[in-house]
């Protein structure tokens, strides 16, 4: 069954029209098992139909019991949607929408996102565009500008808009840029950060009179007259997904009443505990409401942050004056009238690790909606922005419809993450008019030549392949670079003028060009080729000939670049008199070499040039020894030293010349580099660091500059030191120590970077463990300038003979516990161990008995052998415990058992899984002891009040599972006689984990990502 185009006969020649369409066969019994088949196909003159070759099979369209044949007729349906072939590439956002994209830094799609949602906030605009800026501030060191910046061009460019001056001026780095972040914390980061910068201005309070909302926590007594409230205020609010259908069910919630009572009852002033209830209600909602769905959860069981991508519904509309206002407080202003409207949708498409964001955005509350991805941005229906973003699951069409099989469904990773609503009351003041009276005329003008520069650089784009760029360098280059800017070759071309010369220019017409530039008139020009040479290195190495010179530009270019590189690199020879006018040039002849002359000062461990010079083949190096004198500045008397520079990747090769030998002797071409200096004197190498120019360039090119950094405090530099990559161990530690006041370099000990994580690499180098400085810098194949130092109480050789543990000592009688740092030979044992705790620590009594425990995840996996070695003892992961042996387990009898007992709290997610906190410990129980005396001796061990003590429960617990237990049952019946080894069998105490949560179980709805959002500036 096949689509076709009407009149495909007659179609005009490159006619074509992409669809979209399904094709129908109808179950005229039950229309569920209507086959329905969809496809697309880019129509045109030569491939007018299409369709499937095999659509159902003959017999179940003729089989009258199937429904698909009815009274002789067959009902096929067709849907067509022509639809516009978007190139991604060719694509122009501006001109389908009027609206412009960010592009993405790296992994900045959840910046973006926001940025979006906020510019698109008329009222919000308005207010950053009358930030006070001037125009000395730089858009990289002011939010402010940045932000003004950024938001210009998101109205005025025509292509997408870049955020690196925004990211520069928040402090942040490339490998910032390049970390994704969780965008409901940068919202409120950003907020708080612009809140800050707006105070003492025109526009101080902008941020709480559009996103702040207020609600009240109340404790109310059932019994007597007492009640507890609270005002705070909200810029956002965080609405459960989990068990929420919708957004009214997550406000249903989120004022959802809690009785306090029984065993939570709450303690009124002068009324002790009552039976009381407790809930949160609105005072006022802001205009502008932010919605942020927790669609990331910690799971316990688990370890780890788990996305939520339950179906979870929004409305166009929100009515939060529903029920009578049962969201309301009864301070709350009943004439506003709550009803929102939505304006946009943030979306998270991915996983926990990752994703990508974008939003769907109706920047005038009209029906059409708009898709802001990274610098795309697309008209969309609100299917794609509402429905479409629920989450849950969808179905694949089924292939055959007409058997009776499950259909496949598949979990939408792509769904609402944030929501912005806009108060209908609100809506014509916040959706206001923003025009260019509202930037300020600095801004103004500064983003309009940033504009004017922008379009001038793209039309020499368009433009460049009429023209080419010539570089001309001259002597001055030579003398203003060497020794400032660059050490090795002769000038560093990007810093030298250029000439954007037509093609079709003479070379002449260029040289006119030159003379007009540098007042040298063209009879008096001579222009080199430069050549970069098998060592790498590049120098000029031949004059222009006449016949080069008869060549247009662009043919001279195409001549002698090789590389089709698009500049001409050239030296531009002059010979200048006394009173420096130029002169007339020398003939150059095959018998002269074309040569340039460095001078090395070691007293001043400088190097410069002094010039250049022809000299003849057949000539000595001694011959111009008085002319060096001279442009060096030397009397006549000085002895000169001269070295030929003749490469420096990857090492540094300057060779001593013979005075004596012929310059062809010497090997020495056109182009090539002297290096001279006073010679050497018996005491210079004392008297000077670098006493000789090849000690000189080869520090030089080994230079460092290492930041040092605490390995208490690694963040932040301490000092940096100047060094050579190919300085030793024993040379980093001496100039580190020298630096800290250290008199013993080898308490020195080093961390390298890791460039990836920026942080500490977790070994430290070891004594003499690498050979160069280099190597302590390279990190894969990048090369960092962090290292981090300690300064230990004992030389770094001897710390590394003994092993460190740190050991957690818990006191037999007091509620104490105490931390130790051993360190002990690394053939060591256990038992030596526990032998030096017993100096450090106070016993019960002095001839108490030690063990050392392997704790992890709050159960004991290990107790360790007196004689174990302690070398691969590792305390990274677990914590190691050492305690005194209770004397009842020394004297156990025949039938008695020494079992493992945990505190265990069930999982509030799923009620079949424990939770371990607290500290384990082991218990001696009797053969025939039953739990009631049990229970006993744990209350008394542990010093539980009773009023505490009578809500716990005890069970078995096996591979994770409780099977409680009741005061008379025998406890030891359950457990094996294995001592130690059964860690996953034990006595479970059910109570509530009363400490303190971990910092990561507060923020439920963070991604587990390293770093924080931080804006530094």
């Amino acid at each position: 069954m096949y689509l076709d185009v009407a009149d495909s006969g007659v179609l005009p020649y490159g006619w074509t029209r992409y669809a979209q369409f399904s094709l129908s066969v109808v179950n005229q019994i039950h229309n569920k098992f209507t086959i329905r088949k969809e496809t697309q196909h880019q129509f045109s003159a030569r491939e007018s139909d299409w369709g499937f070759t095999s659509f159902m099979p003959l017999g179940e369209l003729y089989n009258p019991s199937r429904g698909y044949l009815v009274n002789d007729t067959c009902i096929v349906e067709a849907e067509v949607a022509v639809c516009k072939v978007v190139d991604y590439w060719s694509y122009d956002s501006k001109k389908e929408t009027g609206y412009v994209g960010l592009k993405n830094q790296g992994a900045t799609c959840y910046m973006n996102s926001l940025l979006q949602t906020l510019y698109h906030i008329p009222y919000f605009r308005k207010a950053v565009y009358h930030m006070p800026t001037t125009e000395n501030d730089m858009p990289s060191g002011s939010i402010p500008l940045a932000l003004q910046s950024l938001f210009y061009k998101l109205q005025y460019n025509d292509s997408s808009v870049s955020t690196k001056e925004l990211t520069k001026s928040f402090g942040w780095d490339m490998h910032d840029s390049f970390m994704q972040h969780d965008v409901q914390e940068l919202n409120r980061v950003l907020s708080e950060k612009l809140e800050d910068k707006m105070k003492g201005t025109v526009v101080e309070g902008t941020i709480q009179q559009l996103f702040e909302g207020h609600h009240m926590n109340y404790i109310e007594c059932i019994n007597v007259d007492f009640k507890s409230t609270r005002k705070e205020s909200f810029y956002d609010l965080q609405l459960d997904v989990k068990g929420c259908q919708d957004v009214y069910a997550s406000f249903d919630k989120y004022v959802e009443v809690e009785r306090l009572e029984g065993d939570n009852k709450y303690h009124a002033d002068k009324h002790g505990l009552q039976d009381a209830k407790k809930g949160v209600l609105f005072i006022d909602f802001p205009p502008v409401l932010q919605l942020q769905l927790k669609r990331f959860e910690y799971d316990f069981m688990r370890d780890t942050m788990v996305k939520i991508n339950d179906r979870y519904e929004f409305p166009l509309q929100l009515d939060l004056d529903r029920d009578d206002g049962k969201y309301l407080s009864p301070d709350a202003d009943r004439n506003v009238r709550n009803l929102y409207t939505l304006h946009s949708v943030l979306v998270h498409s991915g996983g926990v690790h990752g994703g990508h964001y974008y939003a769907f955005i109706r920047p005038t509350l009209s029906d059409q909606w708009f898709k802001f991805d990274d610098e795309r941005v697309t008209k969309e229906d609100s299917k794609r922005a509402l429905e479409e973003q629920y989450g849950g699951e969808e179905e694949l069409p089924q292939t055959n419809p007409g058997l009776n099989n499950t259909p496949f469904k598949f979990t939408k990773y792509s769904n609402a993450y944030m929501l912005v609503y806009i108060r209908e009351s609100d809506k014509d003041k916040i959706i206001c008019n923003v025009d260019e009276k509202d930037i300020a005329e600095h801004l103004w003008i500064r983003l309009e030549k940033d504009r004017e520069e922008k379009e001038r650089r793209k039309k020499e784009k368009a433009e460049a392949h009429l023209y080419t760029i010539i570089k001309v360098a001259r002597d001055d280059d030579l003398k203003t670079q060497i020794g400032k800017d660059i050490y090795f070759d002769l000038v560093d071309h990007d810093k030298v003028p250029s000439f954007r010369i037509q093609k079709q220019m003479t070379f002449a017409q260029f040289k006119e060009e030159v003379a007009k530039e540098f007042g040298i008139p063209t009879q008096f020009q001579r222009f080199w080729l430069w050549a970069k040479r098998q060592n790498h290195t590049y120098r000029p190495n031949r004059p222009l000939s006449p016949q080069d010179e008869a060549h247009t530009v662009g043919q001279l270019k195409e001549l002698v670049n090789k590389a089709h590189n698009a500049e001409l690199k050239l030296f531009l020879e002059v010979e200048l008199g006394l009173d420096l006018k130029p002169l007339p040039l020398p003939d150059k002849t095959r018998e002269d070499i074309f040569l340039f002359f460095k001078l090395y000062e070691p007293e001043k461990e400088q190097l410069r040039y002094v010039g250049r010079l022809f000299v003849k083949a057949s000539g000595r190096p001694q011959d111009i020894l008085p002319k060096l004198r001279m442009l060096a500045g030397f009397s006549q008397d000085d002895d000169i030293e001269l070295y030929e520079e003749i490469k420096f990747e990857p090492n540094v090769m300057c060779e001593y010349i013979d005075n004596r030998l012929l310059f062809r002797s010497c090997q020495l071409e056109d182009g090539d580099i002297i290096c001279f200096q006073k010679s050497s004197k018996p005491d210079s190498a004392d008297r000077y660091r670098f006493p000789d120019v090849p000690s000189f360039l080869t520090y030089i090119r080994n230079r460092q500059v290492v930041h040092f950094r605490s390995l208490e405090k690694p963040k932040e530099d301490d000092f940096c030191l100047e060094m050579s990559k190919i300085f030793t161990y024993d040379q980093v530690v001496e100039k580190v120590a020298e630096k800290l006041g250290v008199d013993d370099p080898s308490k020195i000990r080093l961390t390298s970077h890791n460039c990836y994580s920026q942080q500490p690499k977790p070994q430290p180098i070891k004594y003499r463990g690498v050979e160069r400085l280099l190597d302590m810098l390279i990190h894969y194949n990048q090369t960092s300038d962090i290292l981090y130092y300690e300064v230990l109480d004992i030389p770094l050789p001897e710390l590394q003979a003994l092993k460190t543990l740190k050991v957690t000592y818990h006191h037999a009688t007091k509620d104490e516990v105490s931390v130790h740092s051993i360190r002990l030979p690394k053939n060591s044992t256990v038992g030596d161990v526990l032998n030096d705790i017993k100096t450090k620590v106070e016993l019960s009594h002095p001839n108490a008995e030690l063990r050392l425990l392997e704790v992890f995840y709050h159960k004991i996996y290990k107790v360790f052998a007196p004689n174990e070695k302690i070398e691969n003892i590792n305390d990274q992961y677990w914590t190691l415990r050492a305690e005194e042996v209770p004397e009842e387990e020394k004297n156990l009898g025949t039938f008695d058992r020494l079992i493992h007992v945990y505190h265990f709290t069930k999982d509030t997610q799923n009620q079949t899984q424990v939770q371990n906190f607290g500290e384990p410990f082991f218990m001696v129980i009797r053969e025939d002891e039953i739990l009631s005396s049990i229970k006993e001796r744990i209350q008394k061990k542990l010093k539980v009040p009773d009023e505490d003590f009578s809500k716990w429960k005890f069970a078995y617990i096996s591979l994770g599972r409780p099977d409680y237990f009741e005061d008379s049952d025998t406890v030891a019946v359950k457990f094996q006689r294995n001592m130690y080894g059964a860690w996953e069998q034990y006595l479970g105490l059910e109570h509530p984990d009363t400490a303190p949560r971990k910092a990561h179980t507060i923020n439920q709805n963070r991604h587990s990502f390293e770093r924080p959002v931080k804006i530094y500036n």
